[in-house]
């Protein structure tokens, strides 16, 4: 990894089920929560994962047929632009008149301020991203590649990324190469004072807090990888080569049972959850679709190539060791097997590489491959920080007001 020491990591394997909760080499920058920023505490039980018994007992972790690729279920609308798509939606392309959409797009956007918070907005913009990955129930495929749907969307998104890009604080980089940008992204990492929604969870959350929290995350976790995976045939040499390593990782390594998206299903099943793919769309309030918006947007777009590649700089920076606090919290509340604890260990290992690898031979190759996309590369990044911080602090200021962080409490 270009003159970074490496790091140590166990392997996991089908016999365990986890790999140790591992802290990065020294030498290497430190991996923390968007809300991080301090050294991790001492939590109960052990940081350390242990291997589970009942993994060790029987010889092989958990698993369940791998899910099949089942379309997102069609979600209650909130708003005008949501109903009118929805309705939209319901019917052929070619039968239907895209006007109502419109109109309703134009009304909302006389003022366009906090369309990040705005329900209907996002809500709107995920399902017409869904287009693009499993689609949704009921929906003409064909309505993919609707020009007059695309051209709908784009009155969106436009706007949604020009509030991004006005209002998300993006820092200067004076060393524009490979190792000053890798410096600056963890840097930004590093320094970010958002909430730490992982030592909430690691020391006081209860268990209806992390079902929520699991909740939220599925909205990403049951397509993890895919929004970054747009950006392979974009790239080229190490860059792409660098990408297309962690993202074999992420599928499993073509063990359809090792596939992160899979393990994470594991956990909501052992936490009495549907893992059915994006079951709680209609339970999980706009900062957090804001998140997964933005992540398709930037994906989508060949020009936004820097910034996807920025935003899993720091998403995998700022993974590893929130997810040792999050493996903590769900043994601290009893549950130590391996189905509820795979996700969050596998993480602690495989991010720790991640982080240095997206760093560096990604984000830095990329910047000194392509000096012009270096501002599009902190400003994914620092779009990842802020997003993934603001969702983050909306479920803890639900939390400490005693009310559930969903928009519909769970059964």
């Amino acid at each position: 990894m270009d003159g970074m020491p490496p790091v140590d990591v166990p392997t996991t394997t089908p016999s365990t089920g986890v790999a140790p909760a591992v802290e990065p080499s020294a030498g290497t920058a430190p991996s923390l929560e968007p809300s991080s920023g301090a050294p991790t505490p001492s939590v109960e039980p052990s940081s350390v994962a242990p291997t589970p018994s009942a993994s060790a007992s029987s010889g092989a972790a958990p698993t369940l047929p791998p899910r099949a690729a089942v379309p997102l279920r069609k979600p209650a609308p909130r708003g005008p632009i949501s109903a009118a798509l929805l309705a939209a939606l319901s019917r052929s392309p070619g039968d239907v008149d895209l006007g109502p959409l419109r109109v309703a797009v134009a009304a909302r956007l006389a003022d366009p301020a906090d369309l990040r918070t705005d329900e209907d907005v996002q809500l709107a913009l995920l399902c017409l991203y869904e287009l693009h990955y499993r689609g949704i129930a009921g929906v003409d495929d064909d309505w993919e590649w609707d020009p007059d749907l695309l051209a709908a969307r784009a009155e969106l998104e436009v706007p949604f990324e020009a509030e991004l890009r006005r209002t998300v604080p993006v820092p200067g980089c004076d060393r524009r190469d490979r190792t000053g940008v890798a410096e600056r992204l963890f840097a930004m990492a590093a320094a970010d004072a958002g909430p730490s929604l992982s030592r909430f969870v690691a020391r006081k959350a209860t268990e209806p807090q992390l079902r929520e929290l699991l909740v939220h995350r599925s909205i990403y976790q049951l397509k993890e990888a895919d929004p970054h995976t747009w950006a392979i045939p974009r790239l080229a040499g190490g860059p792409k080569a660098a990408l297309v390593e962690i993202q074999a990782d992420e599928y499993g390594d073509g063990d359809p049972h090792r596939m992160h998206a899979e393990l994470f299903a594991l956990a909501m099943r052992a936490f009495g959850l549907d893992d059915a793919y994006g079951a709680y769309v209609d339970h999980v309030p706009a900062a957090t679709l804001a998140s997964l918006n933005a992540m398709s947007l930037l994906g989508l777009h060949r020009r936004s190539r820097g910034a996807i590649v920025g935003h899993l700089a720091a998403f995998e920076m700022t993974s590893s060791l929130p997810n040792r606090l999050y493996g903590n919290g769900v043994r601290r509340l009893g549950h130590d097997e391996v189905a509820a604890t795979w996700y969050f260990d596998e993480h602690v290992a495989a991010d720790a590489v991640h982080e240095q690898i997206a760093g560096r031979d990604l984000a830095g190759a990329l910047a000194e491959q392509e000096p012009e996309l270096v501002d599009d590369i902190l400003f994914g990044a620092a779009c990842c920080l802020a997003l993934d911080g603001a969702a983050a602090a909306r479920m803890l200021q639900a939390w400490d007001a005693g009310r559930t962080s969903l928009l519909r409490p769970l059964p």
